[in-house]
């Protein structure tokens, strides 16, 4: 059985739809990417999961049991980590710790053994008695992460938790993702970022207007929409630029003799591969940021 299990997953808020029959799993071991323009609805989708939405109608599984509204038993095993802050400013990470720890039900040896590991797991145990307020976003970022696995979850869900972070704590955070999966979590993973999906997503879910539009790898979903065509780019002095697709690379050398013919002269010119930002296009028709 998968970790997680959403079967035809309707929300409406008043007269607007947020969620319009969803449907999607998250398998064992596996970062699943959700990517959606703004208001698409992923946000919800990860409130409901948690039960902090009710649904209309439809259910949601964990582990094969069936998560209704105010069931913490079906969710024991599944931890949060917010898009928004979710930290003491006036306490330090270890005391920070201890609050969220205690929040899961942990006390003495168990706590204490908990918040060690997760201190190191994000890299702030040489901070760790520090008030949180001084920390930089990316160092709170991290402290997030490291509240929401005190009770070693089984599934976690990260909303957008490298939102305002300097590069150096998103390798960080990257990292930790990558221990995560390698110690078993299956995770579902919500980012505005594209590379970030490439780089770290076993498979990517798409949602528009609260409809799931697109899911598969990053290959399966180009070769589902836009196909295996790639696209060549050629910039001219005149400053102006003239692209087409083709499943032919040889046919660079046919543009460039065009544009030689015709006495342009190239400045640039490149051939790219269907990257998955094409795909978000083809299928949302509008940009990740929009």
């Amino acid at each position: 059985m998968h970790p997680i299990t959403i079967e035809s997953v309707v929300k409406s808020f008043g007269e607007r739809r947020v969620l319009d029959a969803i449907s999607l799993e998250l398998r064992d071991r596996e970062v699943l990417g959700l990517l959606g323009p703004n208001g698409a609805g992923k946000s919800t989708l990860v409130r409901t999961i948690m039960g902090r939405v009710l649904p209309d109608s439809g259910d949601v599984r964990i582990h094969g049991n069936l998560a209704r509204a105010g069931d913490n038993a079906a969710r024991a095993g599944v931890g949060v980590v917010p898009q928004e802050i979710a930290l003491y400013p006036l306490l330090s990470p270890r005391e920070n710790l201890l609050v969220f720890g205690r929040y899961y039900g942990l006390a003495g040896a168990t706590l204490n053994s908990a918040i060690d590991k997760a201190l190191d797991w994000a890299g702030l145990s040489d901070r760790a008695n520090e008030p949180s307020k001084t920390f930089s976003g990316g160092m709170k970022r991290r402290l997030n992460m490291a509240a929401g696995v005190l009770h070693k979850p089984r599934v976690l869900l990260l909303d957008e938790p490298t939102v305002g972070v300097d590069p150096q704590s998103r390798e960080r955070i990257y990292t930790m993702i990558e221990q995560l999966r390698a110690d078993g979590v299956s995770l579902i993973y919500t980012t505005h970022y594209m590379e970030e999906v490439e780089r770290l997503c076993d498979r990517i879910v798409i949602i528009d207007h609260g409809r799931v539009v697109g899911t598969g790898t990053k290959d399966e979903l180009v070769r589902a929409t836009i196909g295996s065509q790639r696209e060549i780019v050629v910039d001219f002095a005149d400053g102006t630029r003239e692209t087409r697709l083709t499943d032919d690379p040889g046919e660079m050398l046919h543009v460039l003799s065009a544009a030689e013919a015709r006495g342009a002269v190239v400045r640039d010119v490149r051939l790219k591969s269907p990257s998955l930002e094409n795909v978000f296009l083809h299928l949302t028709g509008r940009e990740l940021r929009e």
